[in-house]
């Protein structure tokens, strides 16, 4: 049986988490009640067990009735099952294994609650359980009867935005197929008729050094923070709360936007973000943002179709959010313009894909510098600002429609804010979280946003 080790960005993950700053994404789905009628059956994947059995679709029980259905056919998704674990060889390397005593009860849990935003930070500030599965899904019961959210924790190492999304789309109700990731092929080890291509090894070699060493000269132009507005970084003694906050927006407005003033929709979402920044700061009474402003790291999927697994495919490109600027249209203006300049260069180019030097690094490297790379987040990026695109169709669960879907990313040590974006039936949902103490005004930066989306509809009318 083949081992299947981490992958090196992977397992860099893994190694950089800390009980203060945990590495799981999550996403927090709100859900409508469904209509009365007798409870859908199990849902797609290989045979997932069966549901609570009948019973009407909404009411007081639909958290519970969720719950049942989420604890029933996680048992049956082979990803929900798969543990890490250290092996001896390679010195400091973690590998897959499948957790023969899975339990679904570790893993899917029922939180009464009267506002599953509020209850979405503090969840979102637990870790994992490393010796466990790296996953979590608690069903969160809301005031009103019939009304529930779901949030479910990934951690980083197990999936990035698109796997964790393949995954969790195995436990809703039948629907269009989301590609999930393929297993990976084991990697051919050297000898035989490898010895013949040695020459070919040794350029790839020299080509990937020469990329490393590109990267690196990228990440020390890009310097140190220069204007980076405090509240942007977190205290020290402040780590280890959490605070999410979730907003809204009518995606036709952010076309309507990008029509009139160019560029694509992620340039608009990039650039609301910024005005957004500025609105908040100024409105809490901070001077007005100067200089070029903080670097916002973009994460990039390097996944191609049919090549997707689990794990990570991720490079980035670092961008400078024009905070100093006043002018709306002008601060679009120059997140496009800096985004074209990121994209004509690629992601495999300059700091922003800082992520594949993690492929450079013996996994003792990652063993005993993981410490050492958290602390540099800071160094690296000032905001992380991410997007996680999801299938048109509709999802739904135990015959609840979902009805918004917030992206969470992890808050990297010496932040204060990380904010992620998707879109989903003609909605934009833009997910927030903040380390509690550092920012405990969220709910307005949320609302800045939709400010700044306000203003930019009026500017382009």
């Amino acid at each position: 049986m083949v081992t299947e080790h981490l992958s090196p960005l992977d397992l860099a993950f893994w190694r950089i988490e800390s009980a203060a700053h945990p590495m799981h994404l999550g996403a927090l789905a709100v859900f409508e009640a469904a209509p009365q009628g007798p409870a859908p059956g199990p849902g797609p994947g290989p045979g997932p067990g069966p549901g609570p059995g009948p019973g009407p679709g909404g009411g007081p029980d639909a958290a519970v009735r969720a719950a049942a259905l989420l604890t029933a056919r996680c048992v049956a998704v082979p990803g929900l099952r798969r543990r890490i674990h250290d092996v001896l060889l390679p010195i400091g390397a973690a590998a897959w294994s499948s957790d023969a005593d899975f339990d679904p009860a570790r893993h899917v849990f029922l939180v009464r609650t009267g506002d599953p935003q509020a209850a979405a930070g503090p969840l979102m500030a637990r870790p994992l359980d490393r010796s466990r599965p790296p996953w979590e899904a608690h069903v969160l019961a809301g005031p009103d009867p019939g009304s529930f959210a779901v949030l479910f924790k990934f951690h980083h190492a197990l999936a990035d935005g698109l796997g964790a999304l393949a995954l969790a789309a195995m436990l809703f109700d039948e629907g269009p197929p989301v590609r999930g990731p393929a297993r990976p092929a084991p990697v051919p080890q050297p000898g035989g008729s490898a010895l013949r291509s040695l020459p070919g090894i040794l350029a790839a070699r020299v080509q990937d050094v020469g990329q490393a060493l590109e990267i690196g000269a990228s990440v020390a132009r890009a310097g140190l923070p220069l204007g980076v507005p405090a509240a942007l970084t977190a205290v020290p003694a402040q780590t280890g709360t959490r605070a999410v906050a979730g907003l809204a927006l009518d995606l036709d407005d952010v076309n309507r936007i990008r029509k009139v003033a160019g560029g694509t929709v992620n340039d608009v979402l990039i650039a609301m973000v910024a005005g957004a920044l500025r609105r908040w700061l100024v409105g809490r009474g901070d001077p007005a943002p100067e200089g070029p402003g903080p670097r916002a790291l973009i994460p990039v999927s390097r996944r191609r179709p049919g090549g997707a697994r689990y794990g990570n495919r991720l490079s980035g490109y670092l961008l400078r959010l024009p905070l100093a600027e006043p002018d709306p249209l002008l601060r679009l203006h120059r997140v496009r313009t800096g985004m074209d300049r990121n994209k004509e260069a690629g992601p495999a180019r300059g700091a922003g894909a800082v992520a594949l030097l993690a492929d450079h690094v013996h996994p003792l490297g990652h063993r005993l510098g993981g410490p050492l790379v958290a602390q540099a987040a800071r160094l690296l990026f000032d905001i992380l600002v991410t997007s996680v695109p999801l299938p048109s169709f509709t999802f739904s669960l135990g015959g609840s429609r979902v009805r918004e879907v917030y992206p969470l990313a992890p808050l990297a040590r010496g932040h204060s804010l990380a904010v992620a974006v998707s879109t989903y039936k003609g909605t934009v949902h833009y997910g927030l979280v903040a380390d509690a103490a550092a920012v405990p005004d969220l709910a307005a930066l949320a609302e800045a946003l939709r400010a700044e989306l306000d203003e930019l509809v009026r500017e382009v009318s």
